[in-house]
């Protein structure tokens, strides 16, 4: 029975996650239990605790009396998570890419295509195919905690994937970046990987300390 509310928990915490990180759930309202879980066909109770679940994640905050809410986009956030990135990724990115089975570059490569289209058409799922994309540069590098640390980060920063390609070009921009990152990860130029990854994060950063302070 433990295993069965496990399993059930970690699906409700996989739905509700990717609700959030699609925007289809707005920060300035609680969520409302009992209408997703209606909807869902679950009770409260195993709901309520993918919620919280959620908040420790850091997509979710808890008001007493008034539920769950969708958190903030902030600059502060943003800093914090892009910071992170920009520690961890350029040399894990390069450990990735020097011991890339043939399995994981094609799936790599794949993953790219799939990123590359779908953001060409401005369709949903942009933010989900950018993650996977980027898990997938760094997942070989067989550096468990780091990729854990790294997949949970990637998680905060799908938000601000979708609020930095808002502007005009900046799709077509993305598309060019992930091309050259993915070539000198394929190619196992390290260093030019570890140049162009450090770059595609601080100009995604550059763009949103501007998209925040503009929004107040």
């Amino acid at each position: 029975m433990n295993l069965v509310i496990r399993n059930l928990s970690d699906q409700l915490v996989t739905i509700v996650r990717e609700r959030v990180l699609a925007g289809t759930v707005p920060p300035d309202q609680p969520i409302r239990q009992d209408a997703l879980a209606a909807e869902l066909g679950i009770s409260k109770i195993p709901l309520r605790e993918a919620l919280a679940r959620l908040e420790q994640e850091g997509l979710l905050r808890s008001q007493a009396n008034r539920g769950f809410f969708v958190r903030a986009l902030s600059r502060e956030e943003a800093e914090e998570v892009y910071s992170v990135r920009m520690r961890l990724e350029p040399d894990t990115m390069a450990a990735a890419s020097s011991q890339a089975t043939d399995a994981e570059r094609t799936l790599a490569s794949d993953l790219y295509d799939k990123l590359h289209q779908v953001t060409d058409q401005g369709g949903e799922g942009v933010g989900a195919f950018n993650r996977a994309f980027h898990l997938a540069l760094l997942k070989p590098s067989r550096l468990a905690l780091t990729v854990s640390i790294l997949e949970r980060v990637h998680v905060l920063s799908e938000r601000y994937v979708r609020k930095h390609l808002e502007p005009l070009g900046r799709d077509d921009r993305a598309n060019e970046e992930h091309r050259d990152i993915l070539e000198a990860w394929l190619t196992r130029d390290l260093d030019g990987l570890r140049t162009l990854t450090e770059r595609h994060i601080g100009k995604t950063m550059d763009d949103l300390r501007q998209q925040l302070a503009a929004a107040g």
